[in-house]
């Protein structure tokens, strides 16, 4: 660190309790008050270098209280230690400047009035000319400069004294001969020293530094980051440490406006280029957004960001905490929901499609009235489009963004990232419905090759929320498409006692048409259409059965089952070019559909007791389909005889069609 010495004459000051004198054989004359501090001085070498002085000594009513000899200096910029010093310097004695105490040298110097007006060569100047040409050339004692002026903030801006120093500050950032030869850490060499600044000397070197454009958009970045990992508190229960060291105490309300501050500062400071910081960052950022209250400019950017990157994401960092008063959920899926909504936008503008079913609104429903068939109900086909979904798609054809496209590996990432966010989410028991198919449904059909993620929201949902109604079951397993299922993830599924029957039996189907084309694909003959003609025996029992005690009329029964059996029949033509439906290889997994169905009828016997009240108000047609039901499914070990009576009939009439 460097320093400069002014003047030539031993220091000749000495304490008499609480009196600080000079030590010469005249007399003194003036006695001077400052900070509690009483100085007994000479008139001549201090009145003929301080014009404040010359001032108050000529007028006593001149804004300080005086008394005779006796002058008061209140306020005096910093303290009596400064006033000491510029009082030896009026006597030539020698004194020490760095860059620990030039900034309260000089605003004492500035205070007294000694300039150049006053005498020629003052102290005033000779700081100015040691400051320009040497500390704010030199990284570590421009910063110490700097960092020294947040005590005297007003008056150092009156005198220029931070803007020079944060534009120095910000030239040896830019200039690349100021780096040290060895890079330490991943951030910029200048990142650590700058993150012990205020926020507000801080951004304006930011901005001062980004304004020259020599710095790259990822420097910025990782500055940004570093200080917000210096500053920010990491949790809820950090909240209350102290913004800085310097700071004295306060309650809880002033920490946390100091926080939002920063915070916000820092998003105004984010680089325009995409890569220029990481999603992981941009979402922590907007959990401490929610904590602190930021305002709503904040956390719009931040969610823009985040979609721009939404990609690059993890589980953990979209589990932003909750903070509403109104929700008992733990976590803020309202805010993962615009997230989604900006990624529709993003999508939208790079490659506008309208089969893009964008974010539902959190608070809608699904229609109640759709179609009730298993293709709807499995996901085939389409989405469903609501009026949001359409607005969401014409504005991001419409709005200009400087997004890069969502290429498919993208959308690939994005579902997996979601679907394991609702999985988390899921385990919470005061998750509502309508908020998880919001977000399950916010993503493109496109980003999920797979439905295994899904059916594990569906299942880790349905296991914590036994008391579900069967309608809502059926909404919530709306959004599985069950020809996307693994072959594990359909033994798993045929086995799930939570799962609607009419899901199990969807899974049961496709599993059995995919086993099907398997086995014609490795035997090498057929061309991959159906040779039967029909569906198996055993699913058509299984749906005609489902739909006669769902429904209180048999012709309604006998109409929804016809309409459920064409559209399985459709589905199932459709799967595949490769897909065999020949007798040979519906035979080859009875045997497995044998041993699912008792599954079926314990799970089926499990919604009538369930639903006994409604089941007892039904039409005698609904309790003789069960029985019927339970008739074909229970295969009692040791007894075939009996096993073959109960089946004859009801084989016979699953097959007559």
């Amino acid at each position: 660190m460097k320093f400069m010495k002014l003047g030539t004459r031993p220091d000749t000051f000495f304490t008499s309790e609480s009196v600080r004198s000079v030590s010469t054989e005249v007399a003194t004359d003036l006695q001077i008050l400052v900070d509690g501090c009483v100085y007994h001085l000479h008139k001549f070498p201090l009145l003929s270098k301080c014009m404040l002085l010359q001032a108050l000594c000529a007028d006593s009513g001149g804004g300080a209280s005086s008394g005779g000899d006796v002058v008061e200096l209140p306020g005096f910029p910093g303290g009596a230690e400064a006033f000491e010093a510029c009082a030896k310097f009026c006597y030539g004695i020698t004194i020490t400047v760095s860059a620990r105490n030039l900034v309260p040298l000089r605003c004492a110097a500035a205070h007294l009035g000694m300039s150049e007006a006053a005498d020629r060569g003052n102290l005033a100047a000779k700081l100015d000319a040691f400051l320009a040409s040497c500390l704010l050339r030199r990284w570590k004692d421009a910063l110490a400069v700097l960092h020294s002026t947040r005590h005297h903030a007003p008056l150092c801006e009156d005198l220029g004294l931070t803007s020079r120093c944060v534009d120095a500050v910000a030239a040896l950032i830019v200039n690349p001969d100021t780096a040290p030869p060895v890079m330490s850490s991943a951030s910029p060499w200048w990142a650590h020293d700058a993150a012990e600044l205020g926020v507000d000397l801080f951004w304006r070197i930011m901005v001062a530094v980004k304004s020259t454009g020599a710095v790259h958009d990822k420097a910025v970045g990782d500055a940004l980051r570093a200080y917000a990992r210096r500053w920010l508190p990491s949790n809820v229960a950090a909240a209350d440490q102290p913004f800085d060291d310097g700071g004295a105490g306060g309650d809880v309300k002033r920490v946390a406006a100091r926080h939002r501050l920063l915070l916000e500062k820092i998003v105004s400071l984010l680089p325009a280029e995409r890569d220029a910081v990481s999603c992981g960052f941009v979402l922590k950022l907007l959990k401490a957004a929610n904590i602190l209250g930021a305002s709503a400019a904040s956390r719009a950017e931040l969610t823009r960001r985040a979609a721009w990157q939404l990609e690059e994401a993890s589980v953990a960092d979209l589990l932003v905490p909750s903070m509403s008063c109104v929700a008992d959920t733990l976590y803020d899926v309202d805010a993962v929901a615009a997230i989604l909504d900006e990624f529709a936008l993003r999508h939208a503008a790079a490659a506008p499609a309208p089969a893009f079913p964008g974010a539902m609104a959190m608070s809608g429903s699904p229609d109640e009235d759709e179609d009730d068939s298993p293709t709807a109900r499995s996901g085939g086909g389409h989405h469903r489009r609501s009026r949001s979904a359409e607005s969401v798609s014409f504005d991001g054809a419409r709005r200009s963004v400087s997004a890069a496209p969502v290429s498919q590996g993208a959308l690939a990432r994005v579902g997996k990232l979601v679907d394991a966010f609702l999985v988390e989410v899921a385990k919470d028991p005061n998750m509502p419905l309508d908020k998880l198919l919001a977000i399950a449904e916010a993503v493109p059909d496109s980003a999920r090759p797979e439905h295994d993620g899904l059916y594990k929201v569906v299942d880790t949902y349905l296991k914590l929320h036994p008391e579900m109604s069967k309608s809502a079951r059926k909404r919530l397993c709306r959004v599985l498409n069950c020809r996307k299922l693994s072959e594990k993830a359909c033994a798993h599924a045929a086995q799930n006692e939570h799962l609607p029957l009419r899901v199990v039996v969807q899974v049961l189907f496709f599993d059995h048409a995919r086993a099907a084309a398997l086995a014609s694909v490795r035997a090498g003959g057929g061309d991959g259409v159906s040779t039967a003609g029909e569906l198996p025996g055993n699913i058509r029992a299984l749906l005609l059965s489902k739909a006669a005690s769902g429904s209180s009329e048999d012709d309604e029964a006998a109409d929804r089952a016809a309409v459920d059996e064409q559209r399985l029949r459709a589905l199932a033509a459709g799967a595949s070019p490769g897909d065999d439906w020949s007798v040979e290889g519906l035979r080859r997994a009875a045997s497995k559909i044998a041993t699912l169905r008792m599954k079926l009828a314990e799970e089926e016997e499990d919604d009538e007791d369930r639903d006994a009240g409604e089941f007892a108000r039904k039409a005698g047609l609904a309790r003789s389909a069960s029985l019927r039901f339970r008739a074909f499914c229970a295969i009692p070990a040791g007894k075939p005889k009996r096993v073959l009576s109960k089946l004859w009939p009801l084989g016979r009439s699953g097959v007559s069609h």
